[in-house]
This record gives C-alpha cells, structure tokens and sequence, in this order.
C-alpha cells in the first residue's frame, strides 16, 4: 500500500508546509499490518497470541499470502465450517510459517512447519475445525504440541461456508 502526500500551492507557488500530526498519522497507517477487522486473543499453556480471523472462502484462500512476517505475538486463526482433514500451503507466502491443526473442542492435533514459497502441503492428522499460523518455531520454541490446549475458540463464531 502507497500513499502519496501532495503538498498544496500557496499564492505565490511556495508549498504550504503540512502539520507534523498528518504525516505522522500517515506514515503509521502505512506502516500498519495488514490485519483484518476481525481479532482475538487465544492462550496456548500460558502465552498470549493475537489472531486474526479467517473465515470466509476468500480469507481462508489468501491467508497471509504476500504479507510480511508475523511479529512473535501474532498469528492468523483459520475457521472452517465443520471438522474434515485440512490442508495448508505456503504458495507466496514469503516468510516461513508454524501452523497447529486444532479440534473444534481446542486441543492441538499437530504442529507442522512450512517453507515459504512452496506448494508443499501440511495437513491435519485427523479431523479439525481450525487451523492457527504463527510464525516459524512459535509452538515448539513454547513447549506446545498435539494436545495442548487453545483456550478462547468459545468466542469464535462459527464459518457458515
């Protein structure tokens, strides 16, 4: 995303000097991730992450596809509609990813890690409702793996498609 600040003409063709307070707001919102409406906090054994939600088609399809890495606080919580064997790649998706298939009850099927830029796919070892990215390593370099808790799905509406 580009913005482009166009400084107005006084009378006599000097520009006006803009105040500091809109390039400043301007700059941080260009600087901002690119996150949706959507958020939620989850605890995973003790560690906050905050998501953001994916659930419609369209959200799910795009993921973090083009984004730029995720701080160590986020992740992206993918919602599908019922619990069936899900399936994650990273086509242009630059940054390598952790991603935790959970129940729809909230507890870790298992974790996988992804490569950026590959058409590699990481699936659920058994049925899952949800699907949580995190930046590479997240749930290891915390002690978590397959039954592991995620408290805070119970605020998740659920995806009608």
């Amino acid at each position: 995303m580009r913005f482009f600040i166009r400084a107005a003409q006084s009378s006599v063709g000097v520009p006006r000097a803009r105040p500091g307070w809109i390039v400043a707001a301007l700059a941080a919102l260009a600087c901002a991730p690119a996150w949706s409406a959507e958020h939620l906090e989850l605890r995973l054994g003790g560690h906050l992450l905050r998501v953001e939600i994916a659930d419609t088609p369209a959200e799910r399809a795009l993921g973090l596809m083009g984004r730029a890495p995720l701080r160590a606080d986020e992740g992206m919580l993918f919602v599908f509609p019922g619990d069936d064997t899900r399936c994650l790649w990273m086509r242009d998706t630059p940054s390598p990813l952790a991603a935790a298939f959970i129940t729809a009850w909230g507890d870790i099927l298992n974790v996988a890690e992804m490569q950026p830029l590959t058409d590699t796919h990481h699936c659920s070892r058994q049925p899952a409702r949800f699907a949580l990215e995190t930046a590479a390593g997240w749930f290891s370099q915390r002690g978590l793996s397959a039954g592991t808790a995620v408290q805070g799905l119970e605020a998740v509406k659920p995806a009608l498609r």
